[in-house]
């Protein structure tokens, strides 16, 4: 168990797991608040500027740790995974120099002037600068999508001296996997944002305070979380019938699906032996994966053991079936919990509708304990994401095995890896508790600036 593959894989899951609970929050909160102060923009009323100064605190706290806990990602390619980071670095490593020049930089600098620019700058200046805050942080998550789409689907390169090289970049932007992941992605974020608006509002209106305020809120979140539910579900929908023709082991996995058959069906709950190749319970809908698959319920879908005997005849031997059991729950709870929210803000817009959304205490109460349920869906979907394409780190050109560092030992991998826990779960229990009390506060109190300043940084009280 403790060898330098596991620990590594180990290691870079948990710092990549707990970096992405920062990520979604940040993409859709940004766009959030800039909606809110263009709204404050054209119609000057105050309380859209105590929504965006509010919400635009917690942004605030979330991009902080976002920021911390990513450079980590950075030094794991070169300590950690040399082999791979010599291997794909020639390509890997140009969409993160333009994310970091030309999306990073931008979206920093930027919010340095949203931050201390309020009232010092014209009010159309300071609006388009959380613009291009927002924009910035999308961008920033196209070129990273970028690169992770060539692990998934290799475009644009040659293989010269045991090294893949570039000599497309513009195919690594066209691979249809970028175009797959990236909307899907931040449609996910979006969904993350809108939640957390609508649960923090829930709290404030069931707390009785500022309900002309955080009605406003309540009202931009639920629709922007079921709009981009909806695209969500749609692009999500599209990316696995790609799947199922380009990444079709992944897909089979994520179904438990052991043998190919016609007119297949979609499991809903399954007790898997991943030792014996079997399910030994399956609940399931009859034709509904065909369907789902390929728009009928005739079609084939390739099982799991006839992929296993295709890939060793093309790659040669070895265990190509990623982890059965974890890509077939990964993927049910990012569906379950996505069909849950989809259900819940269909409900919010009707109360919406009716004007009884505020008043109707018992779903504002579920509306604020569902908060963390997009940060369970998006991190269900990348553990599919990844563990799925397993053992390969580079689909079909590179295993994980082959891109782990050879130079590391293991005492040092678990050494770091303990280290690293114990710092992210102190960092966890800061980052709760800044954001707990932030919302605790009055929506007037955050309307103002501290002038106390600490290392030339204005915190917000």
């Amino acid at each position: 168990m403790f060898n330098v593959l596991t620990l590594s894989r180990m290691q870079f899951a948990i710092t990549t797991i707990y970096h992405f609970l920062f990520v979604p929050l940040t993409l859709g909160l940004s766009i959030l608040v800039a909606l809110l102060q263009t709204q404050y923009y054209r119609t000057n009323d105050e309380r859209y500027k105590k929504l965006t100064k509010y919400f635009g605190g917690l942004f605030l706290i979330n991009f902080s740790m976002g920021v911390a806990t990513g450079i980590v990602q950075e030094f794991q390619f070169g300590m950690n995974w040399s082999g791979y980071s010599k291997f794909v670095g020639d390509i890997f490593g140009a969409p993160l120099a333009i994310e970091a020049l030309a999306a990073f930089f931008i979206e920093s600098t930027f919010l340095g002037i949203w931050i201390f620019g309020w009232d010092k700058i014209p009010k159309k200046v300071h609006l388009a600068s959380i613009w291009l805050v927002a924009l910035s942080g999308c961008l920033s998550a196209f070129w990273i999508i970028v690169a992770n789409a060539f692990m998934q689907e290799p475009t644009g390169y040659i293989l010269r001296n045991g090294r893949a090289e570039m000599v497309d970049f513009f195919a690594l932007i066209k691979n249809p996997q970028v175009w797959l992941q990236f909307p899907h992605t931040l449609f996910s974020a979006f969904v993350t944002g809108a939640m957390f608006m609508i649960g923090i509002s829930a709290y404030n209106l069931l707390r009785k305070k500022d309900i002309d305020v955080f009605s406003k809120s309540m009202k931009l979140g639920v629709v922007f979380g079921l709009v981009s539910l909806f695209f969500v579900m749609g692009i999500g929908d599209a990316q696995g019938k790609y799947l199922v023709v380009h990444q079709p082991m992944k897909m089979a996995a994520a179904e438990a699906l052991w043998e190919s058959k016609d007119s297949a069906p979609l499991s809903l709950f399954a007790k898997i032996d991943e030792e014996k190749g079997e399910n030994s319970f399956d609940l399931a809908v009859p034709n509904m994966l065909s369907f789902l698959s390929f728009g009928n319920f005739t079609g084939r879908v390739t099982g799991i053991h006839e992929l296993q005997e295709q890939y060793q005849k093309q790659y040669g031997e070895g265990n190509y079936v990623p982890p059965v059991k974890i890509s077939f729950w990964s993927f049910r709870t990012m569906v379950f919990g996505g069909s849950f929210m989809l259900l819940e803000m269909i409900v919010a817009a009707f109360l919406l509708f009716k004007k009884k959304l505020v008043k109707t205490n018992w779903f504002l109460k579920v509306l604020l304990f569902t908060i963390p349920l997009p940060y369970l869906c998006n991190s269900a979907g990348w553990m599919l994401t990844e563990i799925g394409r397993q053992p390969w780190v580079v689909y079909g050109l590179l295993k994980v095995d082959a891109g782990v560092s050879s130079s590391v030992s293991a005492g040092v991998v678990l050494t770091s890896l303990i280290g690293f826990a114990i710092v992210y779960g102190v960092l966890a229990v800061v980052d709760l508790y800044l954001i707990v009390k932030f919302i605790k506060k009055d929506v007037e109190l955050s309307d103002t600036i501290s002038k106390n300043q600490k290392g030339g940084i204005e915190l917000w009280t």
